[in-house]
């Protein structure tokens, strides 16, 4: 969680918030432009405090999350982990989330303010199993890393090559660094803990970081075409059309929802998929805005959703993230924004190319 003392050196530093609301995300600390070009060139540093956190212990933890979690969990090793989802028994994602497991427990690290509703959605699958579920996002203040120096820097604090796979995870003394995809690259999550959390700032700052916001965050995210859960993804979205690929296993054997998803994987047939298109309008685009085509009738059709706007440095231009249906998908479609602010045409996936690999299929 993010304390009083961190909200504060936030302000102190020219944080802006939404609203004026010192709780809710920072959307930049005044340079856009340069807390971009430090997640391109040198190091960007974010605020991920409010992030939530459950733990599971108990002799059965392993088994009992294996059963149930789309990813592999049974065989990890102390210090690994991994992308994990929570499906719907249809295979529609309940729940997103980094699996790190440690010598006597195993850590669930979800969105900001998920950890409650992530407890609750593994505890469903909870019966006699030798297994406790724990919401510890308050014991948890998480800053995040990344960019081309994010690597040095986090050495420089552990003392030792940091990790390099998601959800692997080393600590030196009070602070832990685990490997996580920030702002559509591979970057750093480190957690000092709340009490921390304002020195570990300052020290990353004093490294060389960049402070940042979500504004450049959500330009980096978009640009690398990186789908992030409660913003483009939620229970209406089948793994493989967000392009999740790497957060569910094929050959691990029965999970929820897992032969939906396996279905998919072997005849296809998704009916929407993830794609960025650039905008005509450099307004802002909502979240939750229809693309459409003209339908036979003359009458708009909508073969599209909007889910993240940003504007794009790579491209000199706006772009959104959105999901658009079958045969709408191919790179030069060109989609009316039913928000009357012009066209969105689709592009090539991922905009800038030293981001995350971009998973799934594309049109042709």
């Amino acid at each position: 969680m993010r304390t009083a003392d961190l909200s504060a050196l936030f302000a102190d530093r020219g944080a802006v918030f939404p609203g004026g609301d010192d709780s809710a995300p920072v959307l930049t600390f005044g340079d856009v432009p340069g807390e971009y070009r430090a997640g391109r060139e040198s190091a960007l540093l974010l605020d991920a405090s409010a992030r939530g956190r459950v733990v599971a212990t108990g002799g059965d933890r392993a088994d009992f999350l294996h059963r149930i979690l789309a990813n592999t969990v049974r065989g990890l090793e102390a210090g690994s982990g991994n992308r994990g989802l929570l499906l719907t028994p249809k295979g529609k994602v309940v729940e997103a989330f980094d699996l790190c497991v440690e010598p006597e427990r195993i850590v669930l690290e979800a969105e900001a303010g998920r950890g409650a509703s992530l407890l609750a959605a593994v505890d469903m699958f909870l019966f006699s199993e030798d297994v406790q579920l724990t919401d510890a996002s308050d014991s948890t203040a998480p800053l995040e890393l990344c960019g081309p120096d994010a690597a040095r820097i986090a050495e420089d604090l552990l003392g030792d090559e940091p990790p390099s796979e998601p959800g692997h995870w080393k600590e030196r003394g009070s602070v832990r660094v685990a490997c996580a995809i920030v702002a559509g690259s591979r970057g750093f999550r480190l957690d000092a803990g709340p009490d921390g959390a304002t020195e570990l700032w300052e020290r990353l700052v004093r490294a060389g970081a960049t402070p940042g916001g979500l504004i450049a965050a959500d330009s980096l995210r978009a640009e690398a075409g990186q789908a992030r859960y409660g913003v483009d993804v939620d229970d209406n979205v089948y793994p493989q059309e967000a392009r999740l690929e790497s957060a569910f296993s094929l050959d691990k054997g029965c999970y929820t929802g897992q032969e939906v998803v396996a279905k998919i994987d072997t005849y296809g047939g998704v009916n929407k998929r993830l794609v960025t298109v650039r905008l005509a309008s450099e307004d802002p685009v909502a979240r939750g805005t229809v693309l459409t085509v003209p339908g036979e009738d003359g009458e708009p059709r909508q073969v599209g959703i909007v889910t993240t706007w940003a504007y794009s440095f790579e491209l000199d231009a706006p772009i959104a993230l959105a999901f658009a249906k079958r045969r709408h998908q191919k790179i030069g479609t060109v989609l009316d924004v039913a928000d009357g602010s012009g066209t969105a045409t689709v592009v090539a996936m991922p905009v800038r190319k030293d981001g995350e690999p971009v998973t799934g299929e594309f049109e042709e």
